[in-house]
């Protein structure tokens, strides 16, 4: 008994996992949209509260732990994969899933910290792995190794939020957590760590491979200073309150997603015209005009905020509600999943093609690794996703509860799609049994 246990150990792959990670987090992004979808046309409270919990403490979890990880060691081949590992980071993220699902249900905090707690113990294991086998001056050197690599800090800081918003409240007159620790900063700090992980991976599969790299390079350092120092001295102002600079600064990274969003739409039109049409690009695109969106958004939440402190409920005119839910759909639905979306009909393939990391180091996993029909169905899943975000957050606008949540069931089954897609498609073997014997890329 121990000893097939340990062959079947040992013969857990990268593509076994990969698989995996697919399955899981389709699995995750559909229970948090059809939690919400439901909660918000029974008006069922505990729905309506725990789909941002699953979405963030599930997805923002595995997507960093996991996919992230495959892009970094692509560009530092020292990081080792190990499957075994990674499955047990999933079976972690599933444990604190269930926690913070009975902290919400049966009202007890405390289980919101261990979920919290838990998570920080895990993502500090990639973090010192990192930090012990790769020198910093490496890591600041290669732009692409940078945002890959501070994705795991700010995922280590968001789940130290989950943990101390716990604390806070299971002991609200303790005095000693501070007074901007609420639900809102942990779903904020969560989405910090998705977001610098797309702006990533546009720069090393988009801008570095265009003919004036050393300009995409330059231009992309500089706007990781922007985005990562702008946001953490835009927290700043948010505690202070002041309305000037809030204003300032989100106008400055608006302007800078506007300038993303069109260079790379000129990318994307010049990659059509030369190579094919590739609907993972196009995913990416969707995900930055929702970004643009998201943007918008929270420069009218600022404008009805004024005046308002950090931690108030609501955060801003009751009357324009609307407005702070449509900024967080949106960088939900459109930004975070439509990007990483289209990351994963690039990275699942290219590891299934190869069974290693190999075209995402010197390859190019642009190429055509799917059936001509799975793209066309990718093309119609993306058309699918964008109808439904939109038909949502104009339901938001109008308060139509029934229009809303039946736009989030389409939206979910959109999701589960692309898990069925890729199982489906001719060209890649998705439907290996788990253990099926091949080399090992760990080792």
């Amino acid at each position: 008994m121990n000893f097939s246990m340990k062959a079947e150990t040992a013969d857990y792959t990268l593509r076994d996992i990969s698989r995996l990670f697919l399955s899981f987090t389709v699995l995750v992004i559909v229970t948090a949209t059809l939690a919400g979808a439901i909660g918000s046309m029974t008006d069922i409270a505990f729905l309506t509260k725990i789909h941002p919990y699953i979405f963030f403490t599930g997805f923002g979890n595995a997507a960093i732990l996991l996919l992230n990880r495959y892009l970094t060691a692509s560009i530092y081949p020292e990081l080792r994969i190990d499957p075994v590992r990674q499955r047990l980071y999933l079976f972690a993220v599933l444990t604190s899933l269930i926690l913070v699902t009975a902290s919400v249900l049966f009202d007890q905090p405390l289980l919101k910290a261990a979920a919290g707690l838990l998570m920080m113990v895990v993502v500090i294991q990639p973090l010192a792995e990192i930090i012990i086998t790769i020198p910093l001056s490496r890591i600041w050197q290669n732009v692409s190794g940078r945002y890959y690599i501070f994705d795991v800090i700010f995922l280590l800081n968001a789940n130290l939020g989950l943990c101390t918003l716990g604390l806070k409240e299971a002991f609200p007159s303790n005095g000693i957590i501070p007074f901007f620790v609420t639900q809102s900063a942990y779903f904020l700090g969560s989405s910090f760590p998705l977001s610098i992980s797309v702006m990533g991976f546009l720069y090393t599969y988009a801008w570095r491979r265009t003919p004036k790299m050393e300009l995409a390079r330059k231009l992309f350092s500089l706007w990781f200073n922007i985005f990562v120092g702008g946001v953490l001295f835009f927290l700043v102002v948010i505690l202070i309150g002041n309305y000037l600079s809030m204003m300032l600064i989100s106008h400055l990274l608006t302007f800078g997603v506007m300038a993303l969003f069109i260079t790379f739409a000129y990318f994307l039109n010049n990659y059509f015209s030369r190579n094919f049409a590739n609907p993972a690009l196009a995913f990416l695109l969707g995900g930055l005009a929702f970004l643009l969106t998201t943007s918008s958004f929270g420069i009218l939440n600022i404008y009805f905020g004024k005046g308002i402190l950090f931690g108030t409920y609501p955060p801003i005119r009751a009357d324009k509600m609307w407005i702070y839910h449509s900024h967080t759909h949106a960088a939900l639905l459109g930004w975070i999943t439509l990007s990483f979306t289209g990351m994963i009909y690039i990275v699942i393939p290219a590891i299934q093609k190869t069974g290693s990391l190999e075209l995402l180091e010197s390859g190019d996993p642009l190429e055509q690794l799917l059936d001509r029909s799975t793209m066309a169905k990718a093309f119609v899943q993306l058309t699918v996703m964008l109808l439904s975000a939109a038909t949502i957050l104009l339901s938001l606008y109008t308060g139509d509860r029934l229009t809303l949540g039946l736009s989030g069931l389409v939206y979910a089954a959109a999701v589960y799609f692309m898990r069925r897609n890729l199982f489906l498609d001719p060209a890649i073997d998705m439907k290996g049994r788990i253990g099926e014997p091949e080399s090992n890329p760990a080792k």
